[in-house]
């Protein structure tokens, strides 16, 4: 079950296009919590699942992930991706190795 949905913008010359991200709603597995998420790219969808010893870390750690693959793509980049305004950030945190890439109000705020 989706639990929540943020959409960021994808702006293109041709016309900008949703990139959808959604969480699902944490499982508990046999030895641990898993949380999985999805990020509509252009090119395909990206599901992965993330693991935690409880749901709450399952969802963190995925929030993390969630964050690091938007900050490390060509999307990025490009300057050409956007949450509610440009050069804003995304809302998303990032794992402590990549911190030094927050812009806007995620490089203030996470």
């Amino acid at each position: 079950m989706i639990i929540a949905t943020r959409v960021l913008t994808l702006m293109r010359a041709e016309g900008d296009i949703d990139i959808p991200v959604r969480i699902l709603s944490p499982t508990q597995q046999e030895t641990a919590w898993t949380c999985r998420f999805e990020i509509d790219w252009p090119d395909g969808t990206l599901a992965l699942d993330v693991g935690g010893v409880d749901a709450v870390q399952a969802i963190d750690m995925a929030l993390k992930i969630i964050g690091s693959l938007i900050y490390a793509s060509d999307h990025h980049e490009s300057g050409r991706l956007r949450w509610l305004e440009p050069g804003k950030g995304y809302g998303f945190p990032v794992t402590n190795n990549m911190r030094d890439v927050l812009i806007g109000d995620d490089k203030k705020f996470l």
